[in-house]
């Protein structure tokens, strides 16, 4: 079998030996309806309190402030239509023009419904200012969303001053944190955000499971009707086995976070220092201590979806801007919102390294792109 280098965990990530091993009793004997009064049933609810108060212990939020979801384009979705329509209907939104899709759609879903939408621009390192914001806020501006950090270029918003903002405007606060929960500190009361969505497969954890904080008292109305499951604003019998392991890889996440940190920005430095060494001519899109091991690099005159099969046929996975977009192979929206250059934009690949990556790993990554390259 021929090596294998995965470099495209902001793509998602491999499930947790812990956390499977959590999931696995649900999903065997103890696959009761935890909704159901009898014994059998009385497991699989422990199961989600326990689980429901960990994911809550892990962003600093209260256990009833915690709605468990689909993943993060269900937990997008729900912020942006169930506030905007529940919160103060008809009353705009304001957000960025380097969101995920789940939001960009979301808000152009609520645009055809008559709300007004205002997108704000970035800087050239994909950054929201406070000024930009100030700007943009009108009297009827209901909801801001902007993401805490971003998927392609790795960015991280200065979420606290920007929800500041909103507050002192009247308006709500929500933020897309798929790609932070885990991975860099979220404190919900520290960034002083109303609502925030997360996703497990990004931190170890199972796909299709992820939640959705609602800040206590904060309106929003029920993302689907039916039995009283999650406060009687999500109904649906839970997906009880990944939901516990949700939380087993969160917690071990953040337990370990400084560590996977320090090893995965040493990662990053060396496989820099090598293309630079190399005298590769490339740009690294984002803010300077961004997410974690998330390089977005744009080659000029080159071709990023060629560049993406030329490092599979050497057994290396990355993406080519969002992996959520790759049927496309048109520039992001990202990288416009950034203003780079086309001639570098057209040759952009996204190598994003997790903590199972090791120094031999990123060393491999950065001499076969120096060979592909020349």
């Amino acid at each position: 079998m021929k090596p294998f280098i995965y470099a495209d965990h902001a793509a998602t990530t491999k499930l947790d030996e812990d956390a499977l091993a959590a999931m696995m009793p649900f999903l065997t004997g103890e696959y009761g309806n935890p909704s159901q009064p009898y014994a059998f049933g009385r497991k699989a609810r422990q199961a989600l309190q326990e689980a429901r108060a960990t994911v809550a212990a892990c962003i600093n939020a209260e256990p009833e402030e915690i709605f468990f979801t689909s993943g993060g384009t269900e937990s997008d979705n729900w912020a942006i239509r169930g506030a905007t329509f529940g919160n103060a209907p008809g009353r705009g939104i304001v957000t960025s023009a380097v969101e995920h899709h789940a939001v960009l759609r979301s808000c152009e879903d609520a645009e055809r419904l008559g709300c007004p939408v205002s997108y704000l621009p970035v800087t050239e390192e994909g950054v929201v200012t406070a000024e930009m914001l100030r700007t943009a806020m009108l009297p009827d501006t209901g909801l801001v969303s902007v993401m805490l950090a971003n998927n392609e270029i790795g960015t991280v918003q200065p979420i606290c001053r920007l929800s500041a903002i909103a507050h002192e405007e009247g308006a709500l606060f929500h933020t897309d944190a798929v790609q932070a929960v885990g991975h860099i500190p979220v404190d919900v009361k520290e960034l002083g955000v109303d609502l925030l969505s997360a996703s497990a497969h990004k931190f170890n954890g199972p796909k299709g499971v992820g939640f959705l904080y609602v800040k206590k008292g904060t309106s929003i109305t029920p993302y689907a009707l039916g039995g009283a499951q999650e406060s009687g604003l999500r109904a649906g019998t839970e997906n009880v086995a990944s939901l516990v392991g949700m939380a087993v890889a969160l917690q071990k996440n953040c337990l370990a976070m400084d560590k996977h940190t320090s090893h995965i920005r040493q990662l990053e430095e060396l496989l820099i220092r090598r293309l630079r060494s190399a005298n590769v001519d490339f740009i690294r899109n984002g803010r300077p201590g961004g997410i974690p091991g998330n390089l977005s690099l744009s080659f000029p005159h080159s071709d990023g979806e060629a560049l993406l099969h030329r490092l599979d046929l050497k057994g290396i996975c990355v993406s080519t801007g969002a992996a959520c977009d790759t049927v496309s192979t048109q520039i992001s929206h990202v990288l416009k919102a950034i203003g780079l250059p086309e001639s570098y934009a057209r040759g952009t690949v996204r190598i994003s390294l997790g903590k199972s990556n090791t120094a031999e790993e990123a060393e491999a990554i950065a001499r076969a792109l120096i060979s592909i390259l020349r």
